[in-house]
């Protein structure tokens, strides 16, 4: 498709198929490819080290004891394939599973659109094609763009969110499909279809917070198996609706976001604003509503040099969306730890940091972090907006009352990650699955794979070794 299409004749998934089989790799900018390798890097590390994860091995357990068969796509540094539907579907599970995967897109659109992609991949290597990195980068790109073209279509992550529904799960399967149609060389027609067949796999509430289970992390592995077996499908001649992004009566906006809908953002500014270009990559291995909290006491503590044992309390100022969601102070299981903004910014005090060691059990159980949390209060305001970051005071023991506001996250867009944090994430958590050979080796084609010309040879090939340590990370 090019930016003069004429796209006002036809019917929304039309125009978007177009967009997605037509955009030629020329149209996308340089910085996308860029960002691009960043981001499929990032959620590749969180799949490693989410192979290890509770959820990813009673996934894989219950799919065997199931019947399934072993396959020809690989679960990633699990030593062990299953067909391409379910490897998506682990690989997305486990790619969510730790908190350490980027956000700002359905939400977490790397979990959906990155195991959705290299699962086409192999499904193209074993039909004779060869995808180079910068179809498969571009691949990633428009996965990007039309998951979050979903939300916000939706009315963005505070309406659709705040009704409920966890966005990743409901938004994700568009963008799984639209990068599984554009690796598997799907036709517009064929796309249009996984478009609207990818609306049968919408699903995934929020209800999840109130005993931190596990299906949360499951929403993306269900999104990107589902993205990827409506391409399937509608390859095979499988129809799906042609007015699914129209305000008709079962319309996915109208459906889903009654109140909120925007169903013109499917198109807005389609192939002028990548939507890649807005999405975040988290340092911390929690929530992402939970780290401008988290920053703002490291920037305290690195201004003022206090530790734990300094703090006499700690006052949240916040508003009302995010102090439901995250304003919890249950440290156990996990999940409830790293959707929890008391334990979070205990945990960051107590440990120094708060990466996905300083949630392990063995430290959600020490006596410090659960004192220091007993000093900790907030204050909901609600004439903040939804998207409004928090305020953090910090009380000294010795008198002094330090406050600090950030408005944007470390790791956001206009506050990024430099590449050498970035590869230490990377290797840190990769490295408790893999061997450091095949970690450094991973990160080196990651960050170049634009120039890669086999992405199955280049980096499949070493997601599909065996792990070096198959201890289960203790939740």
């Amino acid at each position: 498709m090019t930016q003069t299409t004429e796209i006002s004749s036809v019917d929304k998934s039309e125009a978007l198929a177009r967009f997605i089989v037509e955009t030629p790799l020329s149209a996308i900018p340089v910085e996308m490819y860029r960002k691009a390798e960043r981001h499929t890097l990032d959620t590749i590390g969180a799949g490693i080290a989410g192979a290890i994860s509770l959820e990813a091995q009673l996934l894989v357990k219950t799919l065997v004891a199931a019947g399934e068969p072993s396959g020809a796509s690989a679960l990633w540094a699990a030593g062990r394939t299953l067909p391409p539907i379910s490897a998506a579907l682990v690989n997305g599970t486990a790619a969510h599973a730790f908190e350490l995967d980027d956000t700002g897109g359905c939400d977490h659109s790397g979990a959906v659109v990155v195991p959705a992609a290299i699962a086409a991949v192999e499904i193209a290597r074993d039909a004779g094609r060869v995808v180079t990195g910068r179809e498969f980068l571009a691949a990633v790109v428009i996965g990007y763009d039309v998951a979050r073209r979903a939300l916000e279509a939706c009315g963005a992550y505070e309406a659709h969110n705040g009704a409920g529904f966890h966005s990743t799960g409901t938004c994700g399967p568009f963008g799984a499909a639209a990068a599984a149609a554009r690796i598997l060389g799907a036709s517009v027609k064929e796309t249009q279809m996984a478009l609207g067949l990818a609306s049968s796999f919408s699903g995934g509430l929020w209800a999840c917070v109130h005993n931190g289970a596990q299906s949360k992390r499951l929403h993306a592995g269900h999104a990107a198996s589902g993205g990827l077996l409506s391409v399937l499908l509608a390859r095979e001649g499988f129809t799906g609706p042609t007015k699914i992004f129209e305000d008709v009566w079962g319309g996915f906006s109208k459906s889903f976001a009654p109140q909120s809908e925007d169903p013109d953002a499917w198109l807005r500014d389609l192939g002028r604003v990548w939507k890649l270009g807005r999405v975040s990559i988290k340092p911390h291995a929690s929530c992402r509503s939970t780290h401008a909290a988290i920053d703002a006491v490291d920037n305290l503590r690195a201004a003022h040099g206090f530790g734990a044992d300094d703090v006499e309390a700690i006052e949240v100022v916040i508003n009302p969306f995010v102090f439901g969601m995250c304003g919890g102070f249950d440290r156990h299981p996990m999940p409830s730890a790293q959707l929890s903004i008391p334990y979070s910014l205990a945990a960051d005090l107590v440990f120094g940091n708060a990466s996905l060691a300083s949630y392990a059990r063995e430290r959600r159980d020490d006596p410090r972090v659960e004192a220091l949390m007993e000093r900790i209060r907030f204050t909901v305001d609600k004439t903040q907006a939804d998207d409004e970051e928090p305020t953090v005071i910090v009380t000294l023991k010795d008198g002094r009352v330090l406050r600090e506001h950030v408005p944007m996250p470390l790791g956001a867009p206009v506050n990024p990650v430099s590449d050498e944090a970035l590869l230490k994430k990377f290797k840190s958590v990769s490295g408790m699955v893999l061997a450091a050979e095949t970690v450094d080796k991973l990160a080196e084609r990651l960050m170049t794979l634009d120039a890669s010309e086999d992405v199955a040879a280049d980096v499949v090939a070493l997601l599909a070794e065996k792990p070096a340590s198959t201890e289960l990370f203790h939740v």
